[in-house]
């Protein structure tokens, strides 16, 4: 993770931790939409990474998409289909991530930002923290389809019509996120649950993530069908086997991640 320039990287016991660090706002510039997109994706495939904790530096998590780059960014014929591309995969590298991420809300998220904390498995705010769509203020939309996935019918579109935004604590008030901490306080608890999920088998929190995703859109019937399924793969693997032996014999289990 040495070649990233935008995005810090950090691990300790199987918790790794990606600050966004694009002064001044953390804008999601080309950069750093790439650079986040690369470091999940090799996340996935680090059997040294159990779970990931997302925030951002400074005072704001993530302000949105980079405005004053979007010229260099978009100069010609076929730029702007490319950069929304972009920009989508990055948010789906998120949800998509084998390992589950956690979201340290530390500032306002805004736009991008939201996209990104909505993409993420659990939330936990700052009281400094506030989730927001401001782009109609810029004659643009954008992360209202992920917004759904947080908002009721009402709150989305007040927010998106209007620009409002939603405070750490209403947030909590409406059960979007786990927490409203003090602000340092934020890290020490988002590190609590990395602990708590890096402690279990990295078997059964990968294919938990992926099977929640799954059936996320899926009817009652066939999503728990597939969760059967799912359970029963997960009950062939040595980690199962040996929660089974550990619970047996009253000890805490040694997980191989096979």
């Amino acid at each position: 993770m040495n070649d990233l320039t935008q995005l810090d990287y950090q691990l300790h016991d199987h918790v790794a931790t990606l600050t966004l660090n694009s002064p001044p706002v953390n804008a999601l510039t080309r950069v750093l939409n790439d650079e986040l997109t690369l470091a999940l994706d090799r996340i996935s495939e680090l059997d040294d990474v159990r779970v990931v904790v997302l925030t951002g530096a400074g005072k704001v998590f993530c302000a949105g998409a980079d405005l004053k780059g979007r010229a260099s960014v978009i100069k010609g014929p076929g730029d702007l289909p490319a950069h929304s591309r972009r920009t989508r995969e990055c948010f789906h590298a998120i949800r998509e991530c084998a390992k589950p991420v956690i979201c340290a809300i530390n500032g306002a998220a805004l736009g991008s930002g939201l996209a990104m904390a909505a993409s993420s498995d659990i939330l936990i705010a700052s009281e400094k923290a506030t989730l927001g769509l401001p782009e109609v203020d810029v004659g643009l939309l954008g992360g209202g389809r992920h917004a759904m996935r947080l908002f009721s019918h009402s709150r989305l579109r007040r927010m998106m019509l209007t620009g409002m935004r939603v405070t750490g604590a209403e947030l909590y008030r409406l059960g979007i996120v786990e927490a409203c901490v003090a602000p340092d306080e934020l890290m020490p608890a988002a590190l609590d649950i990395a602990t708590a999920i890096a402690s279990k088998s990295p078997v059964s929190t990968r294919m938990g993530k992926h099977t929640l995703n799954v059936i996320e859109d899926m009817s009652l019937r066939d999503g728990y069908r597939y969760e059967q399924d799912m359970t029963a793969q997960i009950a062939k693997t040595d980690d199962a086997k040996e929660a089974q032996r550990a619970f047996a014999e009253k000890r805490k289990p040694v997980f191989t991640g096979r």
